[in-house]
């Protein structure tokens, strides 16, 4: 008999995916474990239903293809990065082309969460799905004491609670990883961490090799949260070894 894990309540994602077979197939496996999966077949759809006030259940996440007939999926990341309201924040699991890492890279940079490339074992999306989700349940209820809701490093400002941020009360835009990222590095201010450190901390996960995502990332919040991304005061990097979350900031 399966195992099932037990999903406390449903968790409703939307796969934007132009091949129809797949996430068909996607949608029945991930059905399997108490997901319910919308499709939508090119980004116009997916855009539309993302905007959709009336919807009884809101996507939690969306996989997003890169390759769709109407726009590539790096416009629709960036059409929902522009979205108003919370949906601007929904996290975005993005599939590329397996031995394409400058997709990769701009699909961060556009704000996507994560990337799966194709093709790739249904086990392993499940597994990504889970942890995107994880950490946006676990940064919001691990704030138990009152006193760790709020971290403030100079005019920064973190609130896990609300899963904002906020420089001389000026709100700063990140994606859910990014923010993640931040909380990671926040929590343990003064550690230099390896990117293995900080990835194993946000995704349960080591790197893989050759990937710089988390660079990447990186770079986003810094020009997010830093009067000079150029010349970083809050992250700085440790040449060789990784970074550091400086614990005296302005």
């Amino acid at each position: 008999m399966p195992l099932r894990h037990h999903t406390p309540m449903t968790s409703h994602l939307l796969m934007i995916e132009d091949d129809t077979r797949l996430a068909r197939m996607v949608g029945e496996y991930l059905g399997q474990s108490g997901f319910v999966c919308a499709h939508a077949a090119n980004g116009g759809d997916g855009l539309a239903l993302l905007q959709d006030e009336h919807s009884a259940a809101p996507p939690q996440l969306v996989i997003l293809d890169l390759m769709l007939p109407d726009m590539d999926g790096l416009e629709v990341c960036r059409r929902i990065r522009a979205l108003p309201g919370p949906m601007a924040q929904v996290p975005v699991l993005m599939l590329t082309a397996k031995g394409d890492p400058m997709d990769r890279i701009i699909g961060l940079e556009l704000g996507a969460d994560d990337y799966l490339p194709k093709p790739f074992e249904p086990r392993e999306l499940l597994a990504r799905i889970r942890a995107i989700l994880r950490r946006r349940t676990d940064t919001t209820t691990s704030a138990a004491a009152p006193s760790k809701t709020l971290l403030r490093f100079g005019t920064l400002e973190i609130d896990r609670d609300a899963r904002a941020v906020s420089v001389n009360g000026e709100v700063c835009e990140l994606t859910s990883y990014q923010f993640d990222l931040l909380i990671a590095l926040a929590e343990r201010a003064g550690r230099v961490l390896t990117r293995d450190q900080i990835m194993e901390a946000v995704r349960g996960r080591e790197l893989e090799a050759f990937d710089r995502s988390i660079d990447v990332h990186m770079g986003r919040i810094r020009q997010a949260i830093e009067a000079d991304a150029k010349n970083p005061k809050r992250i700085l990097t440790v040449r060789g070894v990784g970074y550091v979350f400086a614990k005296q900031q302005d």
